[in-house]
């Protein structure tokens, strides 16, 4: 690390996710798919700023498994973050007539839609402006519409309108969230479905597979090999930190109902924290040209 370079502080937070993951030895190094602001970061800094990336990706992925079974439970049995599902609901519906559940479907996919708009809009603008902390300004709106749905839910009978807006909210904010953060250096990271999840775990595992067979071939792809096996453990972590959150709300649900969401706001209010303290800089989060 050269003299000059700002040395990152590594806390328990750090120890943590390198436990769980690895991923900034994985990704640390800059790839062809790196925006030009993360390659020129020194080494130490880049570190720190995937590192955090990492753990806020895997608190957001708990967050939205934990909302999208809270809402399941509590309202029409709807998913709001997972659209393959409502997708089929959809369909499902008009075949078989049943016109409040279309309703229902279509407007939480409507709803997840504008939210993820509403996000790459705002990434943009922040990175055009050169707004470092911009996802603060997205999470917050994402934390803000989860709890306001404690309150308005209320009520001692959840009318069927008032119950397609709290699904409606749900669903924006998980939209929000899908926007917000979609990469963690060179890899790309979906923290509220888990389908591309698992379909990249295959990629990788299949393709540490092969790098296995030409190593004892006698090709030297040791350090190759250990950087997929790295991604593939964090990806894994993705999906087991959704299922986490997805049991956690099935628990919570149980003595709490709606008011469980307060947990997952939270959770996405503390990665408010980690981005005001070790700004995200999502600049990357930018589609290359």
């Amino acid at each position: 690390m050269d003299r000059d370079e700002p040395r990152p502080k590594r806390g328990t937070w750090w120890r943590v996710l390198h436990r769980v993951s690895s991923v900034a030895d994985a990704l640390a190094a800059p790839s062809r798919g790196c925006a030009s602001h993360l390659v020129s970061m020194p080494t130490g800094q880049r570190r720190l700023h995937i590192d955090t990336k990492a753990m806020v990706a895997l608190l957001l992925t708990f967050s939205a498994g934990c909302v999208d079974v809270i809402g399941y439970l509590a309202l029409y049995h709807a998913f709001t973050a997972h659209m393959t599902g409502e997708t089929v609901h959809l369909a499902l519906n008009i075949f078989e007539e049943r016109w409040f559940q279309v309703i229902k479907a279509g407007g939480v996919i409507a709803a997840f839609l504008t939210g993820s708009i509403v996000g790459r809009v705002v990434i943009e603008v922040g990175a055009r402006r050169r707004i470092r902390s911009i996802a603060s300004a997205t999470l917050l709106a994402e934390a803000a519409l989860i709890a306001s749905v404690i309150p308005l839910a209320a009520r001692p009978h959840i009318s069927p309108s008032l119950g397609l807006g709290l699904l409606a909210m749900l669903a924006f904010a998980m939209g929000l969230q899908t926007a917000t953060l979609t990469r963690i250096g060179s890899l790309t990271v979906h923290t509220t479905f888990v389908t591309g999840m698992l379909n990249k775990l295959a990629q990788l595992l299949s393709q540490a597979v092969f790098l296995t067979y030409d190593n004892f071939r006698g090709k030297n792809e040791t350090d190759h090999r250990r950087r997929v096996l790295r991604e593939a453990r964090f990806i894994t972590s993705i999906w087991l930190l959704y299922w986490i959150g997805a049991v956690t709300g099935v628990w919570l649900d149980t003595s709490w109902g709606l008011k469980s969401l307060l947990v997952p706001a939270v959770v996405v209010a503390s990665g408010i924290l980690m981005d005001q303290a070790w700004p995200l800089s999502l600049e990357e989060e930018r589609e290359e040209p």
